[in-house]
């Protein structure tokens, strides 16, 4: 299928109910994952900057604590063994990582650690640099002293029950935080909070009831099954593209939600779930993702 088959397709528009009474509409909502991880190293300011440039709509990353209670732009709780180096270079080890652990370290000691320069060999084309761990708050001006055009946040709160105390502070204290950047940046309205954890889900919208939330969805139990884990209803649904058929389509749209899977990076996959309707693609090359945007 030709990039002007697909433009030649009627794309549902997503309409995001913005925070605070606000109603911003995007056409098809591309957003880069983790920046643009196929590229750049993930959850980098570059990388960040980087999507921008392509195009997308919304800029995704994942947020963990750390020990000096600052909101910190990561996948991973601990220092990666895969892409991290300790401040004097040497690669951290699988041994390492596990005392590494980010809930356990200040701020001071986390961007001490390179997480760029090794590369990432399960993305080949991504280009080695050295940089660091940001702060949501640095990271956020970064991209708006950036961008010509207000972009749209995705920021996934990485919480679980097995974690709290451990990897991250309890979810109520996880979502304030969080809640104060964004508060303080004047962004809520422009940005979307999701996680896998429902618990995560709850305690934010007790903050801001008004806010645009995401359930993540790796499971198989069923679209009802995941929406009864929540006392509402999230304006998204967010799962993996490979639990996507025209049924869930049909079945989201039919609650009034919108249905934006992740992580799609093969441009077949994209053309499929754009003519089944879905209303916006999470992934990591957002140059594959801006060619097939009508």
């Amino acid at each position: 299928m030709t990039d002007m088959n697909i433009n030649s397709r009627l794309i549902p528009l997503l309409v995001l109910t913005g925070l605070l009474g606000c109603t911003p509409i995007i056409d098809f909502d591309l957003q880069g994952h983790r920046g643009a991880r196929g590229l750049l190293p993930e959850n980098s300011i570059p990388s960040f900057l980087m999507a921008s440039d392509f195009g997308v709509d919304t800029i995704e990353m994942d947020v963990v604590v750390a020990a000096d209670s600052q909101v910190v732009v990561s996948h991973d709780p601990r220092m990666s063994a895969e892409i991290c180096s300790h401040p004097d270079g040497t690669p951290v080890t699988e041994e390492d990582e596990q005392a590494l652990t980010l809930f356990t370290m200040t701020y001071e000691q986390i961007a001490a650690f390179d997480c760029g320069l090794r590369g990432n060999q399960r993305f080949p084309d991504q280009e080695p640099l050295s940089v660091q761990k940001p702060l949501l708050l640095d990271a956020l001006r970064a991209i708006e002293a950036h961008s010509e055009v207000p972009l749209h946040y995705n920021i996934e709160i990485k919480s679980k029950e097995e974690g709290d105390g451990i990897l991250h502070p309890d979810v109520s204290t996880f979502a304030g935080l969080v809640y104060e950047v964004l508060d303080e940046l004047g962004l809520m309205d422009r940005t979307i909070v999701q996680s896998f954890d429902p618990r995560a889900l709850e305690a934010f919208k007790l903050l801001a009831p008004e806010a645009m939330l995401a359930l993540l969805v790796s499971n198989e139990m069923g679209f009802q099954p995941n929406l009864d884990r929540l006392t509402f209803l999230p304006q998204i649904y967010s799962p993996n593209h490979k639990l996507v058929d025209q049924s869930l389509v049909d079945s989201v749209h039919g609650l009034g939600m919108t249905i934006v899977p992740w992580t799609v990076n093969n441009t077949d996959r994209m053309e499929d779930l754009l003519l089944l309707g879905v209303d916006g693609l999470i992934t990591d090359y957002p140059d594959r993702g801006a060619a097939l945007k009508p």
